[in-house]
């Protein structure tokens, strides 16, 4: 696929893209295009006049992402700078660019005195990522604040979809394949803003103190299933600190896996496999994957 295959864009698209520098692991391979949309108009558009067959996926801060050493086919779409903004709408609601982090939008919560939302200060990713996997911590998650959302289709087509549309349940939507969220609408209560900060404050010590935050890692690795904690069936199978290459299960949280250095993305992959093959022999428990795992093995 060359550039002349391609539509034309305002914004800009680079080829056979290294993705590693863009996620937290730090490993994998490249796009085979990425781009970076100037505008919602841009991105539609640009998905309208590119052949059906081209895969897309979004990118956010790549913190719950494993990049395949492969890398990716077709086109990566990652939502910079013109994504980011978040706007107050009214004494209780924010509409958010998809391309905003958990800090900008609970910190502008913050100051527009709108409390409920101080969760997302602790989710390393962006509203597009917490609105697709309904992401959450400390006992909240996006499906009690989202209002609605904004995505463009792979067709292109553009459309709002409120939160009973999404099929929430435990880190997952219904969100259609392909679909780009380019904003999303969170409504939180009227707060104080130094009680707001406080909380904002006690989850951001919590998470110091309990997790490997200084590391190349995708935080959490598997889902918590119903009526366990992902971290103690792991720790009960005696994976806190296994190895496998340069990639080992966080000794802090032994729901994080961690790239010490020189970890290829197959090395944390297997390690994560070798980690639920243990917890399944030891508990009969299946741990699924919470950390999205995409492209092709090298």
């Amino acid at each position: 696929m060359n550039t002349q295959d391609l539509p034309r864009v305002r914004g800009r698209l680079t080829a056979d893209a290294p993705l590693a520098p863009l996620v937290w692991f730090k490993s994998g391979g490249s796009a085979q295009w990425l781009f970076e949309p100037a505008d919602v108009e841009d991105l539609a558009q640009f998905l309208a006049d590119l052949d059906p067959a081209v895969p897309v996926m979004a990118l956010g801060l790549g913190s719950n992402l494993i990049v395949r050493d492969g890398g990716v086919p077709g086109v990566v779409v990652r939502l910079g700078k013109p994504f980011a903004s978040v706007e107050r709408l009214d004494m209780t609601t924010l509409r958010c660019g998809g391309g905003a982090s958990g800090i900008l939008v609970s910190s502008t919560a913050r100051d527009a005195g709108i409390a409920g939302v101080e969760f997302l200060r602790s989710i390393p990713g962006t509203v597009g990522g917490f609105v697709r996997m309904n992401g959450g911590a400390y006992g909240r998650e996006t499906a009690d604040v989202l209002v609605e959302c904004d995505v463009v289709l792979r067709t292109g087509e553009r459309q709002t979809l409120p939160v009973e549309a999404l099929g929430y349940t435990y880190r997952h939507s219904e969100l259609p394949e392909g679909a780009i969220v380019v904003s999303g609408t969170f409504r939180g209560v009227p707060g104080e803003t130094a009680a707001i900060q406080a909380e904002m404050d006690r989850i951001a010590a919590s998470r110091e103190a309990s997790q490997p935050l200084r590391s190349r890692t995708g935080g959490s690795t598997f889902k918590n299933p119903p009526g366990h904690k992902a971290w103690a069936l792991v720790d009960e199978a005696g994976c806190r600190g296994l190895r496998r290459g340069d990639a080992q299960v966080s000794e802090k949280h032994t729901n994080f896996l961690l790239n010490l250095g020189g970890a290829t993305s197959a090395d944390i992959e297997a390690l994560g496999e070798d980690v639920r093959a243990r917890v399944k022999e030891k508990s009969g428990v299946t741990l699924d994957w919470e950390i999205q795992r995409v492209g092709v093995p090298s």
